[in-house]
């Protein structure tokens, strides 16, 4: 399993990325798995959604360092969650890569997206008027991509329906930093609004990822 980042975020989280190489029977052969997760798995329509599911499992064994069986399964908001560890999870995958973070006290969000020039076709979908006037985020593809990984990385965090990307997240100006860097987020909840901290950076071969961890209310 090439694992191509791994660290430790702090005492509480670590967060790892997998590049995908193997096959699909080389990853089933590392995973212990139960008749729903082969009926979610007879599912999947296409070889790509397998391997993200199959590479996201074995990413969780890796961090969570065990032989023992994984329950993972997803809340009615579609959040994942582990029945038989106590830690959070957040899961992410995109083309050749699949990103999991996971915690013993906080709760995570992650995400992962090859950059596309294409996002600067939907970029009034998620992001307003106030946001895209900011010259680090404007036409700027990076900084396109570096507000959506935000945007999802704390939705995924919420891990509720109904947080709206344009509406109820408003990423505050801040300065781009292709190496790595950060942000700040106000976070429009039921519980009231909410400053989050979300980190970013860009891999070697293309690929955004942000990721927040923080108590909730």
């Amino acid at each position: 399993m090439p694992i191509v980042y791994n660290k430790n975020i702090d005492e509480h989280s670590v967060l790892a990325i997998w590049k995908i190489e193997e096959t699909e029977e080389e990853m089933l052969a590392g995973l212990q798995l139960k008749q729903h997760e082969w009926d979610i798995i007879s599912s999947f329509n296409n070889g790509k959604r397998l391997l993200h599911w199959l590479s996201t499992r074995l990413l969780l064994r890796k961090l969570l360092k065990t032989e023992e069986y994984i329950d993972c399964q997803f809340d009615e908001d579609g959040k994942p969650y582990l029945t038989n560890f106590d830690y959070k999870i957040s899961l992410s995958h995109s083309y050749d890569y699949a990103a999991v973070m996971i915690s013993k006290d906080y709760a995570v969000g992650v995400d992962i997206e090859l950059i596309k020039h294409k996002i600067k076709s939907i970029k009034h979908k998620f992001l307003s008027d106030v946001e895209l006037a900011q010259k680090q985020i404007g036409d700027n593809t990076e900084g396109l991509y570096i507000c959506w990984c935000a945007k999802e990385a704390i939705y995924k965090w919420h891990g509720k329906k109904g947080l709206e990307f344009k509406q109820h997240i408003h990423i505050k100006p801040f300065k781009l930093k292709t190496e790595g860097g950060s942000l700040s987020a106000l976070v429009e909840l039921p519980t009231g609004t909410r400053e989050l901290t979300v980190h970013y950076f860009k891999t070697k071969d293309g690929y955004m990822l942000g990721y927040v961890q923080a108590p909730q209310d």
